[in-house]
């Protein structure tokens, strides 16, 4: 049985015979180098066009850059992360940058191998979103390569630029949103963590919301549950605080994820949103939109929030070494869930 002849892969030498011009010329091409002629990079790409030629991402690092981006998060199912997604993905469209994803599972240790496998392939840097592991490994990780981080509250760092939401104040706008509708007992339903860190934005929700109530004259009604980041457990806490004695009248779900959870389990015991009790978000997603949730939710913009670390990540790629800290201002959007008549709250100027 005759076998299938191998195909030979396309070279920089096979593009520079067929563009009749010099391996140094593509390779100046390749690289975006000063003093190319608009003519000779047009054949060029002609050539590379009709061959079909791909420079391998590790030659490429050779030369200085593979344009490529890691993007480390710290799970799949949180919708939120789409919209972060979406936002790097328009940062980058008239770049040359591709982004490449890796999914943490929230467990340190994987990050860590993550981080030093998107090394190994020479990325130019890494966009680390909600990320787990300890300030200690974060710096080390941004000496060794440009870093950003999304979710992750440490103003005072200086080896990598950080893009948040004012989780403090978001928390705060739903608190005062829920009070001011007439709600007393307000419960948070918050993730579960092995460590309470300030860095963290839950904990930052959890301090915004503790601050409001106190400020609303409801600091007896302050409740903070936890529950792990899966649907299930979500469903468990739920199932309970809905059929407890002692009902909460609303429930603040410190990401949509979660609340969609909820809100589910509410309907399924048979339960009057917003008449029995009253459900909270935090993303806006855009699932909280749809009719048959119209869940109330803070804005704090997934989109623009990738957009801002994908520039910062760009900048220090090119040689920015002075740390930015960005910080968004979110704004309440109320819906049906919390309020009979959408309406939208804006927050005070960013920080």
């Amino acid at each position: 049985m005759a076998t299938k002849k191998k195909t030979e892969r396309v070279t920089i030498r096979t593009v520079a015979e067929d563009a009749g011009v010099s391996v140094a010329a593509v390779s100046k091409v390749l690289r975006s180098a000063y003093g190319v002629s608009d003519a000779l990079r047009a054949k060029v790409q002609a050539s590379m066009a009709k061959l079909g030629y791909r420079p391998l991402a590790a030659a490429r690092g050779m030369r200085g850059q593979t344009y490529t981006l890691g993007v480390l998060l710290s799970d799949i199912s949180n919708p939120f992360f789409s919209d972060i997604m979406a936002g790097i993905n328009a940062a980058l469209e008239r770049t040359e940058y591709q982004p490449l994803i890796g999914v943490s599972q929230s467990a340190s240790s994987i990050e860590l191998e993550l981080i030093d496998a998107m090394q190994d392939r020479q990325m130019d840097g890494l966009i680390l979103v909600a990320p787990r592991m300890k300030a200690a490994d974060l710096d080390t990780v941004a000496t060794r390569i440009p870093s950003v981080l999304i979710g992750h509250h440490l103003p005072g760092a200086t080896l990598f630029d950080t893009v948040n939401d004012n989780d403090v104040l978001g928390a705060n706008l739903v608190v005062k949103h829920l009070a001011g509708v007439g709600h007393r007992n307000i419960v948070f339903l918050s993730l579960q963590m092995p460590a309470l860190d300030d860095v963290l934005i839950t904990t930052q929700r959890e301090i915004g919301y503790t601050t409001a109530m106190a400020e609303c004259g409801l600091a007896r009604y302050t409740q903070i549950v936890r529950a792990d980041q899966t649907a299930r457990e979500a469903r468990t806490l739920a199932r309970h605080l809905l059929q407890s004695r002692q009902r909460p009248e609303a429930i603040f779900c410190w990401t949509d994820f979660i609340a969609l959870e909820v809100l589910s389990v509410a309907t399924e015991l048979g339960l009057s949103v917003p008449g029995d009790v009253a459900i909270v978000g935090y993303d806006n997603t855009r699932y909280c939109d749809m009719a048959q949730n119209s869940l109330t939710s803070v804005d704090q913009s997934g989109q623009l929030l990738g957009l801002q670390a994908a520039r910062l990540l760009i900048e220090r790629i090119k040689g920015r070494e002075k740390a930015e800290h960005l910080v968004l201002t979110p704004r309440l959007v109320a819906r049906s869930s919390s309020l009979k008549v959408a309406t939208s709250v804006p927050g005070p100027a960013a920080a």
